[in-house]
């Protein structure tokens, strides 16, 4: 079977058509090596596929004859996905929280002036200090 029917029948992508294209993009290895989309899967291969900045490991365990149930994906597939992956992406969550919210742009005059006012009082707050 194809790797990106593969991997669409196995539901790691929605459509068919997003499997080839992340294929062609350079985000499916199969043993390492960058795969086109009409590469073959076989048994007992070692799939990495890159999707929402997270580097999924596979093994393909069996190849199923069509589209899959969500219950029944875990007869053909059998993820080695490392923590370590999903832990990164927490910490991607936390660190997009701290910057401006989007579409708020950059910051107005008056939000200039707040920040230059809690420097400049903090500054004073450390002169006192010493």
């Amino acid at each position: 079977m194809r790797i990106d029917k593969y991997l669409w029948t196995i539901r790691y992508f929605k459509t068919r058509s997003l499997a080839t294209e992340a294929c062609k993009k350079g985000h499916v290895k199969i043993n390492a090596v960058n795969v086109k989309p009409a590469k073959d899967v076989y048994i007992g291969e070692k799939i990495s596929v890159r999707k929402n900045q997270i580097n999924y490991q596979i093994e393909v365990l069996d190849i199923p004859k069509n589209r899959v149930g969500a219950k029944l994906v875990d007869l053909y597939r059998k993820d080695t996905t490392p923590k370590e992956e999903f832990d990164a992406q927490e910490l991607l969550k936390y660190s997009k929280d701290y910057y401006r919210k989007k579409g708020v742009g950059r910051p107005t005059k008056k939000d200039r002036r707040d920040i230059e006012d809690y420097h400049e009082t903090s500054f004073l707050d450390d002169l006192d200090d010493n």
